[in-house]
């Protein structure tokens, strides 16, 4: 039993060494790179598009509120004209 485990260990050190088992585990670490990078942009981009949102929608809300304060306050006092004297 012990010499097919120490044979199996033996194969997969061996294979490792080859330049295709280097190969194959850069390309594994290369794609799970990639695949974190790519969690983290849709991470960013759904961060952004909320965020987004929300600032439209408070500006939205602001416009409105400004809105109604205008139409709400009360005329501006005519100015009075002062003559000049010549």
């Amino acid at each position: 039993m012990k010499e097919s485990v120490i044979s199996n260990s033996k194969s997969k050190n061996a294979a490792a060494r080859t330049a295709e088992g280097v190969f194959q585990v850069w390309e594994r670490r290369s794609q799970l790179v990639k695949n974190e990078l790519a969690a983290a942009s849709a991470a960013t981009d759904a961060k952004t598009a909320r965020l987004r949102a929300l600032r439209l929608a408070k500006e939205a809300e602001d416009a409105e509120a400004a809105r109604i304060a205008a139409e709400n306050a009360p005329p501006a006092p005519a100015k009075k004209r002062t003559q000049r004297s010549r």
